[in-house]
């Protein structure tokens, strides 16, 4: 359980810091200061449940929660395909970025790049650990990371960051607090 609660704060993390260095023009500044504070609530909203529901669980550190063992058919949740997922994604990634560079594209495609790799590794971990759930924020980012290159395709680029970025990081942080909420709740029923 408690494995999976810091994945869920790491994702949470992560989308606070997608909306943070996204929002900004076109967006107004009365906008961008609506965003980054719902940011910064949503990840709290995620981590007090978590936090809540770790303390729950504290006396009980059986391997057999999702996702810390084998129990139940679930692989380790930081095993060897965790390590074979964030691997390919950083290839990915940082491979893609001079690709994108060479072929010309605007600054912009790197956060619709982003957006796409880190939902396919969403979508690849919802794969490894037999868990459907990551699927959410995993089409989620890939949509959003597609459309951003639609953005970009159309001559919208300034448009990229707060779709491939903002939305992308609010993806995060609601599917964070959900799951979260939902750790909350199984652990206060056990």
């Amino acid at each position: 359980m408690h494995r999976r609660l810091a994945g869920i704060l790491i994702g949470c993390v992560f989308g606070a810091v997608f909306v943070f260095v996204n929002s900004g023009a076109p967006m107004g500044p009365g906008l961008v200061a609506f965003a980054r504070a719902a940011a910064v609530l949503a990840l709290a909203a995620a981590a007090v449940p978590a936090v809540l529901a770790a303390r729950s669980t504290a006396a009980d550190r059986s391997p057999d929660a999702p996702g810390a063992g084998s129990a139940g058919g679930r692989p380790a949740m930081f095993g060897r395909g965790y390590a074979a997922v964030v691997a390919a994604e950083a290839v990915l990634l940082f491979g893609g970025f001079p690709a994108l560079h060479a072929l010309g594209a605007p600054a912009e495609a790197n956060v619709a790049w982003i957006a796409l790799i880190v939902g396919l590794h969403f979508a690849a971990l919802a794969a490894v650990w037999r868990e459907a759930s990551v699927l959410v924020p995993g089409v989620g980012l890939t949509l959003l990371g597609a459309a951003g290159f639609a953005l970009v395709g159309l001559a919208h680029t300034p448009l990229v960051p707060i779709v491939s970025g903002v939305l992308s990081g609010a993806v995060l942080l609601v599917s964070g607090a959900v799951a979260a909420a939902g750790s909350l709740r199984a652990a206060r029923r056990a």
